[in-house]
């Protein structure tokens, strides 16, 4: 994992960067899934977090946390090769 220089901002909610796990390359039976079938993945790691929201609400989420989100969570961007998600911590469904 490569050291990137990213920051979320919080507004009303506290915001969370997730470097996004690799998508499934087989299935449990062995049958190869092809790049046009495969799901995007709903599993990845915390990046970085912001500090405080408007409320005083801090985050409950840390740095190294692995995290399931929803399918269409959050805004994709690219940064340095890699791809991150850039979601609302609301938008977190559990820590694993």
């Amino acid at each position: 994992m490569a050291k990137v220089n990213i920051k979320p901002v919080a507004g009303t909610q506290n915001r969370v960067v997730v470097e996004a796990a690799a998508a499934e390359e087989k299935t449990a039976g062995g049958i190869i899934i092809p790049d046009t079938a495969k799901e995007k993945p709903q599993r990845g790691k915390v990046i970085a977090v912001s500090d405080i929201d408007e409320k005083g609400n801090k985050p409950a989420v840390k740095v190294g946390d692995t995290v399931l989100y929803g399918k269409y969570a959050g805004t994709e961007v690219q940064l340095g090769g890699h791809d991150y998600l850039i979601m609302r911590e609301s938008d977190i469904f559990a820590i694993v």
